[in-house]
């Protein structure tokens, strides 16, 4: 967890180097400067081997500030079909990693009784494991004949009963959001974010921040001088279309000079 002093993290969801591995994840954070690794729990089998990635930590010496649950849509069978199991597991590997926050998405409405109960379940898991669940932003599936509801109880948080929050700015855009006017609406819940672009499109864009419509430079000038937020900073974006390795290079170093120019330009959060 960052301090008010040296002000929020910014670290590097493995996630942003697809199709590379968790392995390459952890070298380019290394190398570009991120401060720490944000751990997507996904296809590739390292990220599903805690002690291969505590040992990635240790050799590249960078903390691991957060784990992303395997609860998207294509990771069905990640850490088994239970998606409690997977929830308790993603616990465990932050526990055993050294991170503070798990990051959620909340249920697809076909999910049954997970889904019934899933805002006092996440609770339960904070209160029980000590590791902050704190569920994302999503955005309405959009279809030709109108809004699919995919998600139960919903999927922007805004007046639901979470204590703990995470923002996506590209989850924000597609559902054409604004990103800090959010921030402001959850300040006090809001405890981690995925720093990202979007221009408003149906698809989940994850873009470079900057590159979008969303007030990507004034959200982080807001949250370096909001006192409730004491979370971390991660990039999150998508550089499979960067072309090549030397590209993919320059959107992360790009991202977290963007991130830190303008954490340091700290402005009146009111």
């Amino acid at each position: 967890m960052s301090s008010s002093s040296s002000g929020p993290r910014v670290a590097l969801s493995t996630s942003s180097v697809y199709p590379e591995s968790t392995a390459a994840a952890f070298e380019w954070a290394g190398r570009i400067g991120y401060d720490g690794v944000e751990l997507m729990v996904g296809l590739d089998p390292v990220s599903m081997d805690v002690d291969a990635v505590e040992r990635l930590r240790d050799h590249h010496q960078l903390p691991v500030v957060s784990v992303h649950a395997p609860t998207l849509l294509l990771l069905p069978r990640v850490w088994g079909s239970d998606p409690w199991e997977k929830l308790e597991r993603s616990a465990r590997a932050a526990l055993q990693l050294g991170a503070e926050t798990v990051v959620v998405h909340p249920p697809f409405r076909w999910q049954g009784r997970y889904a019934a109960g899933f805002v006092e379940g996440v609770r339960r898991l904070t209160t029980t494991t000590g590791i902050r669940f704190c569920v994302e932003n999503m955005y309405p599936w959009r279809t030709p004949t109108g809004e699919m509801k995919a998600y139960r109880p919903g999927w922007d948080p805004s007046e639901l009963d979470y204590d703990h929050l995470t923002l996506d700015l590209s989850h924000a855009a597609t559902a054409k959001q604004d990103a800090l006017q959010l921030a402001k609406a959850w300040a006090g819940r809001l405890e981690h974010v995925h720093l990202t672009d979007g221009r408003g499109s149906f698809k989940d864009e994850h873009l470079v921040p900057g590159r979008g419509d969303q007030p990507a430079a004034e959200l982080l000038q807001y949250l370096s001088a909001e006192p409730s937020f004491t979370g971390d900073v991660v990039l999150e974006v998508n550089t499979r279309g960067s072309g090549s390795r030397q590209q993919r290079e320059t959107d992360l170093v790009e991202s977290l000079a963007f991130a830190r120019t303008h954490l340091a330009a700290v402005t009146d959060p009111s």
